[in-house]
């Protein structure tokens, strides 16, 4: 199957804020409106995922994240983060390019306070 993000250009919905030489980070327009701001950085060479990247891409990665918190701290001045990769299918994984999800968080959402394990520890996820 082909990768809808290789290149990034054929990902029309993405709009790519910053482009680095290994590393990039971009807003899908259509997750606007239910995780308001929230944008990935992946790679820009094809990696399954996170435990396939370089050394180099992830340092890259770490240092574009400092760099988008800065930006989304300036544009939109959020209260918090929620920052994680899904790994494969079971992991929640729906596109298999590595990608850093970027979430900021708001005092107003009526899901604020609840992090990540929040959803993985609810009695839905209990087997």
């Amino acid at each position: 199957m082909e990768c809808p993000f290789c290149p990034i250009e054929k990902a029309p919905s993405q709009r790519v804020i910053v482009r680095r030489d290994l590393v990039f980070y971009s807003q899908d327009a259509g997750e606007q409106e239910s995780l308001k701001h929230s944008g990935v950085i992946m790679p820009i060479a094809h990696r399954s995922t996170v435990f396939e990247l370089t050394e180099a891409e992830l340092v890259a990665t770490f240092r574009l994240l400092k760099e988008v918190k800065e930006w989304l701290n300036r544009e939109h001045k959020p209260d918090g983060y929620n920052i994680g990769w899904n790994c494969g299918e079971v992991g929640g994984q729906s596109v298999m390019h590595a990608h850093m999800h970027v979430i900021p968080r708001f005092k107003q959402e009526p899901l604020a306070g609840c992090g990540i394990r929040s959803l993985l520890k609810s009695e839905k996820n209990r087997w």
